[in-house]
């Protein structure tokens, strides 16, 4: 008997995000527009503004940048994390059959980008921002392909949307294995009691958001002191929430109902404002040539869709998964390059990266070429598809 799926709240979430990375784009530009004005200045020294309480046992005071990266941003993960859970229960990756092309393409997406990176960085100095260009931007990605409309088939839109999930899994993976810098044991044991309660809660049914959210948010708080970074904690509170596999609205879909529009119009635009108020200068344009830039660029506009068709291609051609329905190779290509921007997660290795200032503002704008002419290059590809498949 085939599951019933809440394809309701897939779709609230698919326009949402539309529209929230459409937002995300004007967020962009007016930060850019402020940091290159005499507005510059007193935005970084908003950004740079203690805000919190601190104590002798309890030390919650951080600049305003880091509340927006670190708090703002688990909320995000929290959204992520449910949406992950909730494709692993009733989506499209809920068996192996289903999930085989999107995980495929997204294990390429990720270790091509992250193999030419390295390759090219070798020697430098910023090799360790290897995981730059393996992130995919789902509502940056979405945001494009929603302006196509009915052009693309709805099973390519779900394939992207499968892809840049498991994208944001292996990008949480990285983060928490390979970007954190330093363990304080002595939270762990905190960490694992609040894990355990948030278990029985879950084993229990319990099925009150607010339960699981006031233990995730002594879990942030541990995990933050631990040393991993805090985000993490979002996703791990995320997959504790109860759900089901048949129609009726669960305690985690409800939560991502809730959160759906405040990520998306508020978070997200918010971490933009805060993030890409790059100060452009001559030297900039010199940087592009350095390992750094062009490890990202490379990275995300060759490796990525390069990583993707080659995994995809050996997928299908023995037999362990199948191209989405009605779709062709031509726009898979279109996809992988959509897949190539990297913006948010990509920024956000990238600061967890580079202690060096120079060095986060130059990622930062090689993010934004690659991402820009990742989405004019995957919209031009499917556009021009679709024109011809008309013609036909």
């Amino acid at each position: 008997m085939p599951k019933l799926i809440n394809l309701k709240i897939f779709k609230n979430f698919f326009e949402s995000q539309s529209a929230g990375g459409i937002l995300l784009m004007v967020c962009v530009i007016i930060s850019l527009i402020l940091a290159n004005t005499a507005l510059g200045p007193a935005l970084e020294a908003l950004l740079n503004t203690q805000i919190g309480y601190h104590s002798e046992n309890i030390h919650l005071q951080y600049p305003l940048l880091l509340w927006i990266n670190d708090g703002l941003m688990a909320v995000f993960f929290l959204l992520v994390g449910l949406e992950i859970k909730r494709e692993l229960v009733e989506g499209e990756l809920s068996s192996i059959k289903q999930a085989s092309l999107p995980i495929f393409a997204a294990i390429g997406g990720m270790l091509a980008p992250a193999l030419i990176y390295t390759l090219i960085n070798s020697s430098a100095p910023t090799l360790h921002g290897w995981g730059i260009p393996m992130a995919t931007d789902i509502a940056f990605a979405i945001a494009v392909i929603s302006l196509l409309g009915n052009k693309v088939p709805l099973s390519l839109k779900i394939f992207l949307t499968a892809l840049a999930i498991v994208d944001d899994l292996g990008a949480i993976l990285v983060i928490a294995f390979f970007y954190t810098e330093e363990l304080h044991l002595s939270y762990l044991p905190y960490i694992l009691g609040v894990l355990a309660i948030l278990f029985l809660l879950n084993y229990f049914n319990v099925q009150k958001i607010w339960m699981y959210i006031i233990p995730g948010a002594f879990l942030w708080y541990f995990v933050h002191g631990f040393g991993v970074h805090a985000t993490i904690a979002g996703v791990l509170t995320a997959f504790f929430l109860p759900t089901t596999e048949d129609d009726k609205e669960s305690p985690l879909e409800k939560l991502e109902h809730v959160l759906v529009k405040p990520v998306n119009f508020l978070i997200m635009p918010i971490f933009a404002l805060a993030n890409t108020n790059i100060k452009f200068e001559s030297t900039m344009l010199d940087g592009l040539t350095s390992p750094l830039s062009l490890g990202i660029i490379i990275g995300l506009l060759i490796g990525k869709p390069l990583g993707i068709m080659l995994m995809s291609f050996i997928a299908v051609k023995m037999k362990i998964s199948s191209l989405p329905l009605g779709a062709r190779w031509q726009q898979i290509l279109g996809l992988s390059l959509l897949a190539g921007i990297g913006f948010t997660m990509s920024i956000f290795i990238a600061l967890l990266s580079f202690s060096e200032h120079d060095y986060q503002i130059q990622a930062k704008f090689s993010i934004l070429i690659a991402s820009v002419l990742a989405g004019i290059l995957g919209f031009f590809v499917l556009n021009s598809i679709a024109k011809h498949q008309q013609e036909v």
